[in-house]
This record gives C-alpha cells, sequence and structure tokens, in this order.
C-alpha cells in the first residue's frame, strides 16, 4: 500500500480530525511516514481561520506541489477549514492539487484519495466514541472533542461559515470515549470545542457539569481540563464542579477585549468591569485557579483611548495565561465591513506591547512557585534541551502554555518514563518552572 505522510495544522480540534484520517487509513492497511520524501500520498489538513493561518496553508500546498513534482505518480490531497471555506478560489489558484475535500468526511478519507472525489454531506464532521482515532499526543494525554460548530455570531469570526451551528455529542458517548482513553492508558483528557461552556445548550439542555459529574467517575483518568469556554456561560454549578479534587483548577476563557464600544462592535456582550468582577469572582470561588484569555488588537475603531482600556484591563486581570491576536479582517463577516482604521504596523506594535506586559505579569506567576513541590504530568523528552524531561503541571494546558523542565536522572531514565512526577522547583522562567524529581 502506497505510504502517507499527514501535515495538521491549526488548533487541537484539527489535530483530532487528523487523529480520526489516520485510524481509518490505517484500518485499510496504509502504512505511514513522516519522512515526506519516503511517501507517496501527502495529505495537508488546513487551518482557514484567519489571515496568518491560511498563509500557513499556502506555504504548505506550495511545498506540497513541489514535492508532489519531484517524484512522478505522488498525490497531494488539500482538506479542513481552508477548503471548505474557499473551495473555488483554491481550486483556481492550485489546479494542481490532486484532491480537496472540506470538514464533513473526514472518518472516509481513504475513499477521497481513492477515488480523487469528495464526499457530499450536508454537515460537518463530528466523531462520536465508535470513531477510530490514532492517538498522537501523549504518551498520557488526549483530546477529546464534545462538538463541533458554533452557534455565536461574533461579528469578526468565520468558524460559523466555516463549521456550521453548534452540534453537541451526547454525554454517553463522550463517556464512553473517555473510558476508552483510559483504557489505552491515558490519564490526563483536555475537553475541546468551539466552545465547551455551551455544551448541550443547541439541544435546550446545558449539560456541561452533568458530562463532568460523569467523568469523574471513570477510572484511571486523574486529570480533566476544559478548554475553550465563553465567560458568559460561566455559572456557579461549574465553579463549584471545578473544586472536585480531578478537575484542573483552569479555565479557558476569551474575552477578545475590554473596551465596550469595541465589544459592541465585537458581537461581544461582557465589557471590562464585568468581566474584572467575574474574574474576581472565579478567583474567590476556584482558589488557585489558572485562567488562560486572548485578546484581539486593531480591532476598527480600536483608537488610543481604547487600546489604553484593554491594557489596563490585563493590568488588572493578571492572567496567568494570554494570547493577543492582530485582527485581520474575515470575507464574509459582519466586521468586514467595518473601515480597517489600525495598519498592520500598529496592530503588530500593539500586540507586542500586551505580549511584553503580559510577560512581566507571567514572569511574577511562576516565581512563586519557587521551591514548592508540583506534582506534573510527563509528555516526554525535552528535544530543545537535552538531559530534561517536558512536564506539565495542572495550571498547564497542552501546547498553549509553559512547561515545567525536569532534570532527567540516570535512574528516572532507565525505569522508563511514568505518567506522573513530584517535581521540586528550582528555577523560573517568564513562561516555564525548572525542577527535579523529589520523594518527599
Amino acid at each position: 500500500m502506497p505510504k502517507i505522510s499527514l501535515l495538521t495544522l491549526g488548533c487541537a480540534k484539527n489535530l483530532v480530525d487528523s487523529e480520526v484520517m489516520l485510524a481509518r487509513l490505517d484500518s485499510r492497511g496504509y502504512s505511514f511516514s513522516a519522512d515526506l520524501s519516503q511517501a507517496d500520498i501527502l495529505i495537508i489538513n488546513t487551518c482557514g481561520f484567519i489571515g496568518p493561518a491560511r498563509e500557513e496553508a499556502h506555504r504548505a500546498i506550495d511545498l506540497g506541489l513541489r514535492w508532489k513534482q519531484s517524484k512522478p505518480g505522488r498525490l497531494l490531497a488539500v482538506v479542513g477549514c481552508y477548503p471548505e471555506r474557499f473551495p473555488d478560489y483554491l481550486r483556481a489558484r492550485y489546479p494542481q492539487v490532486d484532491v480537496w475535500s472540506g470538514v464533513r468526511a473526514f472518518d472516509r478519507i481513504d475513499e477521497i484519495i481513492e477515488k480523487k472525489k469528495d464526499v457530499p454531506r450536508p454537515v460537518t464532521f463530528l466523531l462520536d466514541h465508535r470513531t477510530p482515532r490514532v492517538i498522537s499526543t501523549g504518551p498520557y494525554w488526549a483530546y477529546v472533542k464534545i462538538s463541533e460548530g458554533c452557534s455565536h455570531r461574533c461579528s469578526f469570526c468565520s468558524i460559523p461559515l466555516i463549521k456550521g451551528p453548534y452540534r453537541s455529542r451526547t454525554v454517553e458517548s463522550v463517556v464512553r470515549e473517555v473510558r476508552n482513553l483510559a483504557a489505552l492508558g491515558i490519564k490526563e483528557i483536555n475537553l475541546i470545542s468551539h466552545d465547551t461552556t455551551y455544551f448541550g445548550r443547541d439541544r435546550k439542555k446545558p449539560a456541561l457539569t452533568a458530562l463532568l459529574s460523569k467523568l469523574l467517575s471513570v477510572k484511571g483518568i486523574e486529570w480533566i481540563r476544559l478548554l475553550y469556554g465563553y465567560p458568559e456561560e460561566v455559572d456557579d454549578s461549574l465553579l463549584e464542579m471545578m473544586l472536585e479534587p480531578k478537575m484542573c483548577r483552569y479555565l479557558d476563557l476569551p474575552f477578545q477585549h475590554s473596551s465596550d464600544s469595541i465589544l459592541k462592535k465585537m458581537g461581544r456582550g461582557l465589557g471590562g468591569t464585568r468581566a474584572l468582577k467575574l474574574l474576581d469572582k472565579i478567583r474567590k470561588k476556584v482558589p488557585g485557579v489558572a485562567i488562560r484569555s486572548s485578546l484581539i488588537v486593531g480591532f476598527p475603531g480600536e483608537g488610543r483611548k481604547e487600546f489604553r482600556e484593554l491594557q489596563n484591563f490585563v493590568a488588572r486581570a493578571r492572567f496567568e495565561h494570554l494570547g493577543v491576536f492582530c485582527y485581520s479582517a474575515e470575507p464574509g463577516t459582519r466586521a468586514a465591513r467595518l473601515p480597517d482604521t489600525v495598519s498592520e504596523a500598529e496592530k503588530k506594535r500593539r500586540q507586542q506591547a500586551v505580549m511584553q506586559q503580559q510577560r512581566k505579569i507571567s514572569r511574577q506567576f511562576y516565581s512563586t512557585f519557587r521551591g514548592q513541590i508540583l506534582d506534573v504530568i510527563v509528555d516526554g523528552s525535552e528535544a530543545r534541551k537535552p538531559g530534561y524531561l517536558a512536564a506539565r503541571a495542572r495550571f498547564q494546558a497542552p501546547e498553549v502554555d509553559g512547561q515545567v523542565l525536569v532534570e532527567a536522572a540516570p535512574g528516572l531514565r532507565k525505569m522508563g518514563l511514568p505518567p506522573f512526577l513530584k517535581v521540586r522547583i528550582k528555577r523560573s522562567l517568564d513562561y516555564d518552572l525548572v525542577g527535579q524529581v523529589t520523594h518527599d
């Protein structure tokens, strides 16, 4: 059978879709190679959410075309969000690509590449507990996608245009998948969605706390983390659930901005004053919680006053983790009709200014752990720092936050990597911690 290389771009939700494709192809007898020169088929799973993601996809497609042209008979397939969003444009720009497919048929990728034809479906593909996956993360953690699509109507966001309205899985389906993962040795699950806190609301019955209650009883799972929630949907029942021992006291809540005038244009409902009150409530009810957020700079109408408001908000919010993105107008969204009043150079300056501000906050946050003993989950060897293991504490989500770098003693390497270690923190960096294993 032909050898396949699969390149995944974008977010964790894309990664899960790629894991589904890998499992489907594996069940059909295909083999795989991480070395592109050895592959006969290249599948690029793209992101089309924002301009920089599409630019990354273009670079990957250009690479794929050079690879295809270097040896006769090779096949290039481009799938995912970008071809779902702009199929005609991409087909015209890259006629040499053999196969195009959007977000509706990841579980039938073998048919798509064999027939060189997409599989028509009315809605975005949503896996369930019966869907095979090749877990590519780990060794002890995995993502669990609980829904697809989004029913919010933020003026700047193209997700509803790509994925359609929000569709929840059933509670039982998610629980059964998590049991399957636990049987494979997974210890940490990270629940992902375009909006985890919306889970079940499309069925007129909010179900996130009901889901979490059942997941807490799954044997073998020791850490449960929520990613990608909405601030407006955080309620007391969720905060009470966060106190359970298996729950990571971690919330990922994109506030996007703090200026009332900008938020109104964004179609968001939680201004800076209310956001700060919510943060205060969360921290009082869930001591030790770590909060990640994301912000957008350079949105149309963001003048110096609005940007100062944002900087003041960041100073007062003191997020443990923060991402800052430059606004880009997305075709088809309401915000794209607004005049872009901030230059690209100024957007980048503002992004750098907020991230420099956040760096100081993060440095102070991480410094509080010096001398402490932390439970960490082991991700593996740290390739960039030989002699160290890469691990994470409960307040660090995989792939987006910092790490705990653990001095790997020879005895530890010989015994193999356990799921969890106790680590005494010796040093703190801007976004990482450094420590050594302790048996205290």
